[in-house]
């Protein structure tokens, strides 16, 4: 018999209930999601669990948190536990099913402190959500952080729409751009700060 592992793990890690004490499980207003989601961002490479990359899952309408998600591949050992994913599959935990625009549940949303990569693009095209919320898109990302986001098409957002998933865009850009000078400046001034998928392309 081939001896293969047959599970694999990943899990926020154990500094989120610190950083969510205090904050209202319903968020109405927009901005204030992606607060709470640059703020997890920037507290998550600081830590160093993975990027500065955090997302959270919310209905739409009311703005009730369902879920929260950091980026964990360095912790977890797993190259796609990017925080969109986390959050997405928590989310559907929560909600016991993989639709979470399924018959019976409100709108749900992701807001993310950036435009997918391109695996997380897939991910969440196919995870149910009627909108996603980014910080901003475009080059910044990967000139400051010098992660490699892969080939997404010019006509993402379009892609998107036309599978009725609303995009809204530049929700506290400046914010988000913020985080990662930070993390790039750590980068380069201080031993183990990782950036783990910076090949480009190349071998």
């Amino acid at each position: 018999m081939i001896d293969i592992a047959r599970e694999y793990h990943v899990a926020l890690p154990a500094w989120i209930d610190d950083e969510l004490a205090g904050t209202p499980g319903v968020l109405p207003d927009r901005d204030d999601r992606m607060r709470l989601v640059h703020r997890l961002a920037d507290r998550n490479w600081r830590e160093g669990d993975g990027g500065p990359f955090a997302a959270l899952v919310a209905e739409r309408e009311s703005g009730r948190i369902v879920s929260v998600g950091v980026n964990v591949v360095l912790t977890s050992g797993v190259s796609s536990a990017h925080a969109e994913v986390v959050a997405l599959g928590l989310a559907q935990t929560a909600l016991g099913g993989w639709d979470l625009g399924g018959e019976g549940l409100p709108d749900h949303e992701l807001v993310v402190n950036w435009r997918p990569c391109v695996q997380c693009y897939g991910a969440t095209m196919w995870s149910g959500v009627r909108g996603l919320v980014v910080a901003g898109e475009g080059p910044e990302l990967e000139e400051i952080t010098t992660f490699d986001e892969g080939p997404l098409g010019a006509d993402w957002a379009e892609q998107f729409e036309a599978r009725g998933i609303d995009v809204v865009h530049d929700v506290l850009r400046d914010e988000a751009l913020a985080v990662f000078r930070a993390y790039r400046k750590a980068v380069d001034t201080e031993d183990g700060v990782v950036v783990y998928n910076a090949r480009g392309g190349s071998a």
